[in-house]
């Protein structure tokens, strides 16, 4: 617990800029040549852009934090990778979802809760490296370093 608390707070600048590079990369292709910090209807939610980028720059703290203690849960031993990859899914879900929400991340109809939920699993629970995804890495190769076996030790 202590371990994720430490890590988490690691996470809440990572978290802010995060968001904040996402509402520059957001400005330049979408924004018509201005910078939108946050979208329009989260201003129009809480009165003005100043209180809306605040409160957003909080919760992608917040996320951050979320994200980042979650992640010891890949050093629990005891666990299979299927209990661990559930478990990390479903706290990040909890997470994410409803901040995306509340912050107009994501349409607010069922339709639009069902692809942000789509991209957002996708995201999240694709393995490159792993055996049956899509784009599996092939083996190693003899030839590749990770693949040598480990030099004898040096005796003088």
């Amino acid at each position: 617990m202590k371990k994720a608390i430490y890590r988490g707070l690691y996470g809440i600048p990572v978290g802010i800029a995060i968001s904040y590079l996402l509402t520059v990369v957001h400005s330049l292709f979408l924004g018509d040549g201005q910078y939108a910090p946050c979208v329009p209807e989260l201003t129009l939610a809480v009165g003005n852009e100043a209180v809306a980028v605040a409160l957003q720059a909080a919760s992608s703290g917040l996320l951050g934090f979320a994200f980042s203690a979650a992640s010891v849960i890949w050093e629990l031993e005891g666990w299979s990778l299927a209990r661990q990859t559930a478990s990390h899914f479903g706290i990040l879900s909890c997470a994410m979802l409803p901040t995306a929400y509340c912050f107009y991340w994501m349409e607010h109809s069922v339709m639009g809760f069902l692809q942000y939920f789509g991209i957002f699993a996708g995201i999240l629970l694709y393995r490159p490296g792993c055996p049956g995804s899509p784009r599996a890495l092939p083996p190693l190769s003899p030839v590749h370093p990770r693949a040598l076996p480990p030099l004898p030790p040096v005796t003088t």
